[in-house]
């Protein structure tokens, strides 16, 4: 199955062929700043498995020079996250939320749960809305 993506802009744009090898929730500290959330939603596939369609030249990484594996890959226009090719370009990790179809998967696991930010739980007993609150 193929899923296309996009950037926010569409200046970027690409497919995925599935299956993905993983679909994680993560909480960490890092994730939460490049996405400006409680989490990021990450897909996890061999790096042969995506076709760029557009604007792979308006694609900027980011390597965070502490870590091993961290990096964040964004379009130059938009700012939006992008899929990142691992260090060694083996793999590839895909933002959930630049897929402009669904996955056909869910997540599979959280990690770094140690890490989520204390602002985000209970979530149940807030209102819910279809769209902006009345």
């Amino acid at each position: 199955m193929k899923n296309s993506g996009s950037c926010l802009c569409n200046k970027v744009t690409f497919t995925m062929e599935s299956p993905y090898s993983r679909f994680a929730i993560c909480y960490c500290s890092r994730c939460r700043k490049v996405t400006g959330s409680a989490h990021a939603s990450n897909l996890f596939a061999n790096a042969n498995q995506i076709e760029w369609l557009s604007g792979a030249d308006n694609v900027t990484r980011f390597e965070y020079p502490e870590a091993e594996r961290f990096s964040r890959t964004f379009c130059k226009t938009c700012g939006s996250p992008v899929p990142c090719l691992s260090r060694d370009g083996t793999k590839i990790v895909i933002p959930a939320g630049s897929l402009d179809s669904d996955p056909g998967a869910n997540p599979d696991v959280k990690i770094y749960s140690a890490d989520k930010a204390h602002w985000y739980q209970n979530l149940e007993s807030i209102p819910e809305f279809d769209g902006p609150p009345k």
